[in-house]
C-alpha cells in the first residue's frame, strides 16, 4: 500500500533526474568523480596530449646526445703552453684532430701535442661534466660583469676558461667557446654541453637573446642559483645534523656492547652468578655483535646499496619513499617548504622572462626531483591543453599548502602570477629556515634522551646481578 501511494513521487524523482541528464544538469549522485592520473597512466596521457596539442609543437633546442651521435665527436688529449709560459693539459671534444688544432691555435696557445684518447684513457675527475650551484653562480656573475664592461661574449667565455683552476670547468668553458666560434648562439652552445648546464638556465638565456638583456638575465640567474644553493645547504644541514648525532649514539652503544659488557660477562661467569633475564638479553646481544659484527655491517651496506639503486631507478619506490618522508611530523614540513619554495621561485623566474606557460611547466617537470610535484606539474600540462587553469591541478593537493594555492589563484585572477609566485617562494623559504632551526633545537634533546634510556638499560642489566653477588658475600 505504501509503495502504491509513493509511486507518483518516485516517477517524478526519476523524471527530474532524466531531464537533468538530458539538459546537462547532473545531480551529485550521478556525477562520476574523475580519477586522478598517476604513474604510467599519467605519462601516457601526457605523451598523447603533447602529440595532439599545438601548444607543445614549438621547436626545442637540439639535444647534445643526438648531435654527438650525428657528428661522432671524438675526444682528444692536448698539451699546450699559454701566453705566459704556463703548461696546460686538457681534454677537448671535436669532430677531428684538425678542429682541435685550429681551435687551440686561435685561442693563442702554443701546441705541444694533440692525440686521440684511447678507450683505456680514463680521466678521473670528481664532478666531471657537472657544475655545482656555487661555481655556476660565480661564473654567471663574472660573465655578466664582462658583458657589461663591453667585452664580447666569446672573449668573456675565454676569460672564464683561462681564469678557472678546475680542469673540468676549463674543459666545459672551452667547449662553449668552440661552439660560439663556429657560429652557434649562446643558448645553443650551452645546450650542446649535454646535462652540464640546467635547462632552466638555457631557456632563460634563449629568452634573453630575443629581448637583448643577456647581462641582466645572467645576474638574475646567478642570484637564483645562490638562493637555491643556500636552500640546499639548509636542507642538508637539517638532515645531516641529526643523522651524525644518531650515528655517533649508535657507535657509542655498539662500543659498550662489544668492549665493555664482555668484561662483566667474565666476572659473572667466574662467580657463578644467577643472572636476571634483562642481563641475559644484554649478554646475548653483546655476544652476537662481538661474533657477527661483520655480518651486521654487511647487511646494512647491502640494504643501503639496494635502497639507493631502487630510489634512483624505480619510480614507484622513489615516490613511495618521498611520500613517506613528506608525511613525517617535523621533517615533512621541511621537505614541503623547500620544494614549494624552489618550485614557485623557478616558476616566477620563467614567467618574468616571458617563457610560455607550457614551456615553463615542462621545465619545472624536468628539473624537479620529487615525483609528487612532478605528477602535479604533468597534470597541470594536461589541464592546460584542455583549457583549464593552472590552479585546478593544485587544488586539494596535500603536498601543496593552502596558502600557496590561494596565492596561485589570486595571481591568475589578477594577472600578477609571477609576482605572487615570488612572494610564495619568499614566504616558504622563511618557513623552511624556521623549520630547520626547529629541527636542530629539537633533535639534540631527543637523541640525548634516547642515549640516556639505552645506556640506563645497559647499566641496569649490569648492576642488578652485581647486587646479587654482593648479597652472597
Amino acid at each position: 500500500m505504501k509503495k502504491v501511494l509513493l509511486f507518483p513521487i518516485t516517477i517524478l524523482k526519476y523524471a527530474k533526474k532524466g531531464l537533468g541528464y538530458l539538459f546537462g544538469k547532473k545531480t551529485i549522485s550521478n556525477q562520476v568523480k574523475e580519477k586522478k592520473l598517476e604513474g604510467e597512466s599519467l605519462e601516457k596521457e601526457l605523451e598523447r596530449v603533447k602529440k595532439e596539442s599545438s601548444d607543445f609543437k614549438r621547436e626545442e633546442i637540439e639535444d647534445e646526445n643526438k648531435r654527438r651521435e650525428r657528428l661522432k665527436l671524438g675526444s682528444y688529449r692536448y698539451v699546450v703552453r699559454g701566453s705566459n709560459g704556463t703548461l696546460i693539459k686538457g681534454i677537448f671534444d671535436a669532430e677531428n684532430i684538425d678542429a682541435v688544432r685550429i681551435f687551440l691555435s686561435n685561442e693563442g696557445y702554443t701546441i705541444l701535442s694533440i692525440k686521440e684518447r684511447q678507450k683505456w684513457d680514463v680521466d678521473i675527475n670528481i664532478g666531471e661534466g657537472k657544475i655545482n650551484n656555487n661555481d655556476l653562480a660565480f661564473a654567471l656573475t663574472q660573465l655578466s660583469t664582462y658583458i657589461k664592461a663591453g667585452i664580447p661574449l666569446v672573449d668573456s667565455m675565454r676569460i672564464l676558461a683561462r681564469q678557472t683552476s678546475k680542469p673540468h670547468l676549463r674543459r666545459i668553458f672551452d667547449r662553449v667557446v668552440y661552439e660560439l666560434v663556429v657560429g652557434c648562439n649562446f643558448s645553443t652552445a650551452l645546450a650542446r654541453q649535454g646535462t652540464t648546464f640546467p635547462r632552466l638556465l638555457i631557456n632563460m638565456v634563449k629568452t634573453a637573446e630575443m629581448t637583448g638583456d643577456l647581462a641582466g638575465t645572467l645576474d638574475e640567474m646567478a642570484e637564483y642559483y645562490t638562493k637555491t644553493e643556500k636552500s640546499r645547504k639548509q636542507m642538508l644541514s637539517a638532515l645531516i645534523y641529526p643523522a651524525v648525532i644518531f650515528i655517533a649514539t649508535i657507535a657509542a652503544l655498539v662500543f659498550i656492547m662489544m668492549f665493555v659488557i664482555p668484561q662483566f660477562i667474565d666476572m659473572f661467569a667466574s662467580n657463578n652468578a644467577e643472572l636476571p633475564s634483562i642481563t641475559v638479553f644484554i649478554i646475548n646481544l653483546s655476544n652476537f655483535f662481538s661474533n657477527y659484527w661483520w655480518a651486521v655491517a654487511l647487511v646494512i651496506l647491502v640494504i643501503l646499496i639496494i635502497y639507493r639503486w631502487l630510489f634512483q631507478n624505480v619510480r614507484v619506490f622513489r615516490k613511495a619513499m618521498q611520500t613517506f618522508y613528506m608525511r613525517l611530523p617535523v621533517v615533512g614540513k621541511v621537505i614541503i617548504y623547500n620544494e614549494v619554495a624552489n618550485l614557485t621561485r623557478t616558476f616566477s623566474s620563467l614567467l618574468s622572462h616571458s617563457v610560455f606557460i607550457t614551456d615553463s611547466m615542462e621545465i619545472l617537470s624536468q628539473i624537479s626531483q620529487n615525483e609528487i610535484y612532478k605528477e602535479m606539474i604533468n597534470r597541470t600540462l594536461i589541464g592546460l591543453s584542455k583549457g583549464a587553469k593552472i590552479s585546478d591541478a593544485f587544488k586539494g593537493e596535500w603536498a601543496f599548502p593552502v596558502v600557496a594555492y590561494e596565492m596561485l589563484v589570486t595571481g591568475e585572477s589578477t594577472g600578477q602570477l609571477a609576482l605572487m609566485m615570488e612572494k610564495v617562494a619568499d614566504h616558504y623559504q622563511s618557513l623552511h629556515e624556521n623549520a630547520v632551526t626547529a629541527i636542530k633545537s629539537l633533535i639534540e634533546p631527543i637523541i640525548i634522551c634516547f642515549l640516556a634510556v639505552a645506556v640506563g638499560f645497559i647499566l641496569l642489566s649490569v648492576i642488578m646481578p652485581m647486587f646479587d653477588l654482593y648479597g652472597q658475600l
